[in-house]
């Protein structure tokens, strides 16, 4: 092993590798006929999502070049592709509308009306009925006004696109999971209102489907204010299955023919469910054999295990993977096909076999065959937050095949957020951690108080304490790691994106000395201007996180960095999209232009085109040199890479 300072190995890992692993990886999942088709995000060619299809060993793209299967609906989007038979539905992100292809390569068709403004009319999570004549699914229409402007509705038309839509059911804020019964007769769905959020509490209805796209005898079955109901689905037997966390775990159950509810699992350590996010997130698929397979959740630690719905059996599958897409899982065809990571490979989409426990791997996010001795594999830590309490985290230690730090120096250490708040990190082997752990860099990925993975007791921590009590804990992850000897407590840094982004400017206005670095991605700075300007989805989601606007006005500017931001002491790289209709790009601005009057070493990029998340693969790898460079020029270290070094003002 060759001796050099933290941060200058180099490492097989460059940018141009990172910069073309998809953001959202891979989606919409389906196992038909001899073959798997999924929905994936391409860098390279501008952030598109692209539909393909694997058969026999051969993956192909199903969407003709420039198509773009992506919906805006809850700007977060998902479910924007959907199946039957050969038949292919995705929205596209140009119009809005919904797209139909019958064939890969051919020019997709639009099946929708034209809005009349673009982004007008959005659509998304959409199934068609057995007998391929309907497509049911969620529209959100925008008009004046802005959230005021905005209505959410489940409609109905023809999959051929000889009629316009007709609305099945309104009036509630918003709606979700629309799923036809396998003989066409029935509807499920979800539906929740404001200040509600989906993990909170929403509702699942059945209705009778009639044969001219109408329903009727619409009745409530399960749910409530308090009661998470998570992915409703048909059994090919009839019968309704759905989370819920009642119990305070996402548990299965189902409706049985005589109307009575079954709990099919009785987990009080783990769950099926996940905050939903984004649209058609699924972490159960029904087997041909009977069984169902579940994807469990046990402190942030994801298994695949398979249930006998008649004995309740729920046994490992035997897979080794630990953390599970939210959004692609399928079955069919006698097998599973769903989309994972290890700690010791990133994410892909796998073909497994349940009958004989054969996995083929189908496609890969990261080309690159990694050295496995230089992985940095994490381990689980639980640390005390200082208020009697506890909070979880993984911690990634430095680490090279070819090289090791000098025994007299520790580690630069990356305090990583993730967003939500109530998202989570789970092992698994991501191309960003390694990027910085093969150069000589620990990372700890923190599940502060707030994040799902340990239940709904821990998930609820952060009600009415956001940004009070999650940048507190990642504060205490970093001295824990320090006391622990892991870490240098002169080279930490906090980094995240959104609410993580939050965190990040958190810790560094409300106590300032905490870390000796910040970088935010498309934070939140201005609680209060986020309550006021952001999406409808989440414009009231702060009333559970801090209280209720503008009732309670004076805890949101209490804890909005914006407002104390004359606090600052720490440099802090700025990095957002102008694009971005979640955080608005003022935000950053704002928080700029106090550090260029404080005379605070800073850098502020902003990308054209780019939202909340970036998508292209020129701007992922300009995020990266500009975040080594950063870290570089303030902790003290020379990178082994070539890069254009990032411009610093005040430094």
């Amino acid at each position: 092993m060759t001796i050099r300072p933290y941060g200058t190995w180099p490492s097989e890992i460059d940018f141009e590798t990172i910069s073309r692993v998809p953001a959202s990886r891979f989606a919409a999942l389906d196992v038909d006929d001899g073959r798997v088709r999924w929905r994936e995000s391409r860098a390279a060619e501008g952030g598109r999502s692209v539909v393909v299809e694997w058969r026999e060993g051969t993956v192909r793209d199903v969407l003709p070049r420039g198509a773009n299967a992506r919906t805006r609906v809850h700007e977060y989007g998902g479910g924007g592709v959907w199946y039957h038979g050969d038949a292919v539905f995705f929205s596209e992100f140009a119009d809005g509308r919904v797209h139909r292809i019958d064939e890969p390569g051919a020019e997709p068709r639009p099946v929708t009306p034209p809005p009349e403004a673009p982004h007008a009319l959005r659509y998304a999570d959409g199934r068609v009925t057995p007998d391929g004549g309907l497509v049911v699914c969620v529209r959100e229409r925008h008009g004046s006004g802005g959230v005021a402007g905005v209505v959410n509705e489940l409609v109905a038309f023809p999959a051929d696109g000889s009629a316009a839509p007709v609305v099945l059911a309104s009036g509630c804020d918003f709606y979700a999971a629309p799923r036809v019964s396998v003989d066409g007769a029935r509807l499920a769905w979800l539906s929740w209102d404001h200040p509600r959020m989906p993990w909170h509490g929403t509702e699942l209805w059945v209705a009778e489907l009639t044969a001219d796209g109408g329903i009727s005898q619409a009745r409530r079955v399960a749910g409530g204010a308090e009661e998470s109901i998570f992915q409703p689905e048909w059994s090919p037997e009839g019968l309704l299955h759905f989370c819920t966390d009642r119990n305070g775990w996402w548990n299965l159950h189902r409706l049985e023919p005589d109307g009575s509810e079954r709990a099919l699992t009785e987990l009080e350590d783990g769950e099926i469910g996940t905050p939903a996010w984004a649209f058609d997130m699924r972490r159960y698929a029904f087997l041909d054999d009977g069984r169902v397979a579940c994807v469990v959740t046990r402190a942030a630690v994801d298994s695949l295990e398979l249930l006998d719905p008649g004995s309740g059996a729920l046994e490992p599958a035997g897979p080794g993977w630990t953390a599970y897409s939210t959004t692609a899982l399928a079955g069919g065809d006698g097998k599973l096909a769903f989309a994972a990571s290890s700690p010791t490979a990133a994410a892909a989409v796998v073909l497994w076999d349940p009958a004989t426990g054969r996995e083929q791997v189908l496609r890969r996010s990261l080309s690159a065959e990694l050295d496995r001795a230089g992985i940095s594999v994490p381990r689980a830590i639980e640390f005390p937050t200082g208020d009697g309490d506890v909070a979880h985290a993984f911690f990634y230690p430095p680490r090279s095949a070819a090289y090791e730090g000098p025994e007299d120096e520790l580690p630069p250490l990356g305090v990583l957020c993730h967003g939500g708040p109530t998202g989570h990190e789970s092992p698994s082997l991501d191309p960003v951690v390694q990027f910085f752990t093969s150069r000589g860099i620990g990372i700890v990925e923190v599940n502060y108080r707030g994040s799902s993975g340990y239940g709904r007791e821990y998930r609820r921590r952060l009600d009415g304490r956001w940004g009070e009590i999650d940048w507190r804990d990642c504060v205490a992850a970093a001295r824990w790691l320090a006391e622990q000897g892991e870490a240098d407590p002169e080279r930490t840094w906090v980094q995240g994106g959104s609410a993580g982004g939050y965190v990040v400017l958190c810790a560094l206005t409300f106590e300032p000395q905490a870390f000796a670095a910040g970088i935010s991605l498309f934070g939140v700075a201005d609680a209060e201007a986020l309550a006021r300007e952001t999406h409808k989805f989440e414009s009231r989601y702060l009333d559970g996180l801090i209280g209720p606007y503008p009732e309670r006005a004076d805890l949101y500017r209490e804890r909005s960095p914006i407002h104390f931001a004359d606090r600052l002491e720490r440099p802090l790289l700025l990095l957002q999209g102008l694009d971005d209709e979640v955080v608005a790009p003022s935000q950053a601005e704002v928080m700029a232009e106090v550090l260029e009057r404080k005379g605070i070493p800073y850098a502020h990029i902003a990308f054209e085109g780019e939202g909340h998340g970036f998508r292209r693969e020129e701007n992922i790898k300009r995020t990266l040199e500009a975040t080594l460079s950063f870290l570089g020029q303030i902790f003290g270290f020379e990178p082994a890479d070539t890069f254009e070094p990032l411009e610093i003002a005040h430094l």
